[in-house]
């Protein structure tokens, strides 16, 4: 039995499939870990998530920021944006079964035995494994509940750009999901930038990537979302493995054998479509 974390498939459909051949990956005995973004920009989104869901019980994901934008605009709180490729996912006949088994996917998932964790951003500093732990259920609870129309419509939004744990209401809920899906650049008190989305040297003054903050757990950090990394964490002062290699731009996708450590890439097929 192995166990691969995988990172954002963003509609890299026949790359996935690709890998999966390259690992002979089998559901009857291995795991798959998803660093979330499923879908959009990728040439075939519905792909991706209808097998996502195949492998439910054979895969674990987290919940990223395109995937809660598909929610949003299946549910009528956002709008399609011109380089977005949701359309299939909207149009198709089983669309409901799949949105309903992504709005209950998690924000994080843990390996106790292995201290690996996997976000699709990452984890603050200032967060302990505990309170994660916490802060994600409190949010995948929300997510999966009748409020979920009402977080949709106001999670677009940077503000509060810091998590207190006084905050209340939906402000709380953004706050905690913007941390689990957005996060690259953060200050000493863990506020976070939004602007910044290059490699690292894009920082603004007064913030550095999350993963040069030290922290004392010794965790594996499994995280996607910046493909300007190129799957590197220059600086880190923590085990941090950056997932994204930047597929639906013409990098890779790629694979990490959680036990041996070993990376395993497909290239992108972006150069023949």
């Amino acid at each position: 039995m192995a166990t691969y974390a995988i990172g954002d498939l963003q509609g890299c459909y026949a790359e996935f499939e690709a890998l999966l051949k390259r690992l002979d990956f089998s559901p009857s005995r291995d795991q798959l870990w998803l660093a979330g973004d499923l879908v959009n920009r990728g040439p075939d989104s519905l792909g991706c998530l209808r097998r996502s869901v195949a492998l439910d019980g054979a895969a674990s994901m987290v919940l990223g920021n395109h995937d809660l934008h598909l929610l949003a605009v299946a549910r009528g709180h956002g709008k399609l944006k011109r380089k977005d490729t949701l359309s299939d996912i909207l149009e198709a006949p089983d669309r409901h079964e799949m949105l309903e088994w992504l709005r209950r996917q998690p924000l994080l998932v843990d390996d106790a035995e292995r201290g690996c964790v996997m976000t699709h951003a990452g984890l603050p500093p200032q967060w302990s494994l505990a309170q994660a732990n916490e802060l994600a259920a409190e949010a995948e609870a929300v997510l999966r509940s009748d409020d979920v129309d009402a977080f949709l419509n106001v999670m677009y939004g940077n503000r509060p750009a810091r998590f207190e744990p006084d905050l209340a209401g939906m402000d709380r809920i953004r706050a905690i999901v913007n941390v689990f899906t957005r996060m690259r650049f953060i200050a000493a008190d863990g506020t976070l930038d939004f602007a910044a989305k290059e490699g690292l040297d894009s920082a603004p003054e007064g913030y550095a990537p999350w993963f040069t903050y030290p922290r004392a757990d010794g965790l594996t950090l499994l995280f996607g979302h910046w493909a300007a990394l190129e799957g590197q964490t220059p600086g880190a002062r923590v085990d941090a493995q950056a997932l994204d290699t930047g597929c639906v731009w013409g990098g890779s996708l790629t694979a990490l054998d959680l036990d041996s450590g070993e990376r395993i890439s497909v290239p992108s097929r972006s150069a023949d479509r």
